[in-house]
């Protein structure tokens, strides 16, 4: 039973960090060059999320995307931060002289209704833009989200020397070939 219940907290964290790091990746990406006329570059430098730039949203669209934006951040933040102290709460219950098993997995029903949380507001996040997009942005959005997520971190305490979190940020196409395998 145990193994069951890790097998399933492994993938809904995978799922769940997926997610969460594929949007950090699309707010992150780089600008691409484009040209365009000095009311467009006006434009451009008041959008400060660089997915949002490379999408080249309007301004029409960005002063409806922004307030939801910096409430999406705010609202995963905090439940990131959640997650981080029940996980912290796990590694104390694990190390303690005689772990309660019990209690150990329920921290850890905790993180996984947190890691819910987050997918479902990332998900409503995605929602809400996917309404204001045009299709040629949303086509890049889901394209660029497409690209730069999966399951390419080690698995846990597999002590890998590359490094789990980095190895996740990097683009697949930067990985070079002997790291792949």
């Amino acid at each position: 039973m145990w193994k069951k219940a890790g097998l399933y907290a492994a993938l809904a964290s995978v799922a769940l960090n997926v997610a969460f790091v594929a949007m950090w990746i699309a707010h992150a990406a780089p600008l691409q060059d484009r040209s365009g006329g000095i009311g467009q570059r006006a434009a451009e430098r008041s959008v400060w999320c660089p997915l949002h730039r490379q999408l080249q949203v309007t301004g029409a669209q960005w002063r409806q995307i922004e307030p939801r934006l910096r409430d999406f951040q705010t609202a995963v933040g905090e439940l990131c931060r959640q997650v981080d102290r029940l996980r912290s709460e796990v590694i104390d219950l694990v190390a303690a002289e005689e772990p309660d098993v019990e209690a150990i997995r329920a921290k850890q029903d905790e993180i996984l209704a947190t890691k819910r949380q987050i997918q479902r507001r990332v998900v409503d996040h995605l929602l809400a833009e996917k309404e204001i997009l045009t299709p040629e942005q949303q086509e890049r959005l889901f394209g660029m989200l497409r690209d730069r997520t999966g399951c390419i971190a080690d698995p846990p305490m597999s002590n890998p020397p590359r490094g789990g979190l980095g190895r996740v940020l990097q683009h697949r196409d930067a990985i070079p070939a002997n790291e792949t395998d």
